[in-house]
């Protein structure tokens, strides 16, 4: 295989959502509303967390970290689709596009792992309370933060070494609106047998284990609450987690949706369609959730607004 092919071409085309230039102000004013909301509404929490002291502990820590990547995750994909719309061009260049799937890929898993993390984090304070600041000691919270942005980034380094071999001669558009892995291996006229394997094999070894860690995790959650007597205290015990699994299980089904459409329909605009639900609504509605479902949040988002002093 002739690895300089892949110098045949400067740029690809990402073809979007529709063609109907009628649509495109919609989707465009869609959109950005959906990445300002996002934006605003992630660094509302950080801003929050880092303001209220109250808010310094290993839970809070880890959710400043998912909203900051839930920011990352979003602006790495719909600014260059705004500005497209805006530009009436289609086109990405080769080394956007590489950088784009690169970055794309490194949030994505680092989501996948803090969802994790963060349900190790209830699992302990929920079963072993007494000794959870222990166990959940900022070094240990930081390190556990490190080692998802390490694995994240190898595997994403990884996944874009491989696409960088590959050759694409001619047929360079994307039935998307981003470089998506699947669909830049898809695109190629050299064997792809490797990337195919690599692609599959990490895909099921990262979402598999980190979900399984937050299956078990929530089992020994469930089997705690089971020996709790009161139903307040059951109740009380449940509404710490219910944010987070709702977090996940949105994360989660939306993912497993598109893969699931993609595989049903074998149609691109549709799983580009049903991409934009883990991609940004997700990072959209993070927020909301535990805002909306936690009082100490809404309490310290009422300070950092200035809500309580004009009270």
């Amino acid at each position: 295989m002739d690895s300089g092919n892949n110098t045949r071409i400067s740029e690809f085309l990402l073809l979007g959502f529709s063609e109907d230039p009628e649509l495109q102000p919609v989707i465009c004013w869609l959109f950005l509303s959906m990445y300002l909301v996002t934006v605003l509404g992630n660094l509302l929490i950080i801003l929050a967390i880092i303001s209220d002291s109250h808010l310094h502990t290993p839970m809070y820590f880890f959710l400043s970290n998912l909203s900051f990547v839930d920011i990352c995750f979003t602006s790495t994909t719909v600014p260059k689709m705004l500005v497209n719309i805006q530009t009436h061009s289609k086109a990405i260049s080769y080394t956007g596009c590489i950088t784009q799937m690169y970055f794309f890929l490194i949030f994505v898993e680092l989501d996948n792992f803090l969802l994790a993390v963060m349900a190790y984090d209830r699992c302990v304070a929920i079963c072993h309370p007494l000794h959870y600041m222990v166990i959940m000691n900022p070094r240990f919270c930081g390190l556990l933060v490190l080692v998802s942005w390490v694995m994240s980034v190898l595997h994403a380094l990884l996944q874009s070494l491989l696409v960088l071999r590959l050759s694409f001669c001619s047929h360079v558009e994307i039935p998307h609106f981003f470089c998506e892995l699947n669909q830049m291996v898809q695109l190629t006229c050299s064997d792809n047998l490797l990337n195919d394997f690599v692609m599959y094999f990490a895909l099921v070894l990262l979402a598999t284990v980190p979900l399984a860690g937050i299956l078990y995790s929530y089992s020994r959650v469930v089997s705690s609450i089971r020996k709790i007597l009161s139903v307040q205290g059951k109740y009380k015990v449940f509404s710490t987690c219910a944010s987070h699994l709702s977090v996940v299980s949105l994360f989660y089904c939306t993912g497993l949706g598109v893969y699931l459409s993609s595989a049903a329909t074998h149609s691109s605009h549709s799983t580009a369609t049903a991409s934009v639900m883990y991609t940004v609504a997700t990072p959209m509605l993070n927020p909301f959730i535990y805002s909306l479902r936690n009082k100490d949040v809404k309490r310290a988002l009422k300070k950092t607004l200035g809500m309580e002093s004009m009270k």
